[in-house]
């Protein structure tokens, strides 16, 4: 197939680009280098650097399916400055969504979020739960969601929205480079290169196995596998939502001990108190995507610290 990739220069969006590439496909990356990276776009796949809003440009009769990936994503900044997230991931993904409509593109698959659970009741958390977001950036990607839900009913696109928890790790030259960096995998990593001093855990009175949250990590190729079937199960006329995640997940300790252990170095923590609204555990239900798309992670929480480990090591971050 021929394929628009959006965000394809960034984290999750190159590796799925690589290998849609692999898989044989045809692959058009659509990125503006705001917050990707131009070497992080698979050789084979060409680049149109173009905001999200220019889709219309890019697209046109001869794609059979988008990729949509390109998003802001912080979930502090969107409290602090709700205006970006609007644009780009409401009036961004409205833009492309025009653009399908008016050339036929048959398929799309948004890379969405658990943002938009918010503080779920029911753990793991189904596809069933009460969409409820908390902040800018989940209300922003829930009307995302909606959107496609309803282009799918209106003008017979077959769309799938994959929402998921914690993914990390990284597939050969394709990692995390995030700047800032929010997340807990590789801000581990910059504690055992040295960069920085000491990991912190915020809370350790929560009722899990040892005190700290329980969240759901996921390794970023068994992510993007998930994607790939998402395109192959996408049918005219129909809007599918997939939870994806381990369905058990691990907490913040098991995964610093995780990071001690692959490393080889003693990565001290400090342990602080719980941050205002973090809940104790979020780990998703999968049993659909094992169902309906024939998926399941393969990787443990060992492998994605080794692999996000030789990426930074790769790229002259790590001793």
């Amino acid at each position: 197939m021929k394929l628009l990739v959006t965000g394809g220069a960034g984290y999750v969006g190159s590796v799925v680009a690589a290998l849609l590439l692999d898989a044989g496909h045809t692959v058009t990356v659509l990125d503006d280098l705001s917050t990707g990276h131009r070497d992080a776009v698979p050789p084979g796949a060409s680049l149109a650097e173009a905001d999200l809003t220019e889709a219309g440009d890019v697209l046109d009769p001869s794609y059979d399916a988008v990729l949509h990936f390109a998003a802001k994503s912080l979930v502090s900044e969107s409290t602090r400055d709700p205006r970006p997230y609007w644009r780009t991931n409401v009036s961004g993904t409205l833009a492309l969504l025009d653009a399908v409509r008016r050339h036929g593109t048959g398929r799309v698959v948004l890379s969405s979020t658990a943002a938009v659970y918010g503080e779920p009741d029911t753990v793991p958390v189904p596809e069933t739960a009460p969409a409820l977001a908390t902040n800018p950036y989940g209300d922003s990607k829930l009307a995302a969601d909606r959107m496609l839900e309803s282009w799918s009913a209106a003008y017979g696109i077959g769309a799938v929205s994959l929402r998921y928890f914690n993914v990390a790790g990284a597939r050969g030259r394709y990692g995390e480079r995030h700047d800032p960096e929010t997340h807990l995998v590789p801000n581990l990593l910059r504690v055992a290169s040295g960069r920085e001093e000491h990991a912190r855990i915020h809370g350790t009175d929560y009722p899990t196995r040892d005190g700290s949250a329980v969240r759901d990590y996921l390794h970023v190729s068994d992510l993007a596998d998930a994607h790939l079937r998402a395109l192959d199960r996408a049918q005219p006329g129909t809007f599918r939502v997939y939870n994806l995640g381990t369905g058990s997940g691990c907490t913040v300790r098991e995964v610093l001990d995780a990071v001690r252990r692959v490393t080889g170095h003693p990565v001290p923590a400090v342990a602080g108190p719980r941050r205002p609204g973090d809940p104790a555990v979020l780990v998703a239900s999968n049993e659909r995507a094992r169902h309906e798309l024939g998926w399941e992670p393969r990787s443990t929480i060992g492998d994605i610290v080794a692999d996000a480990w030789a990426f930074a090591r790769e790229r002259g971050g790590a001793r």
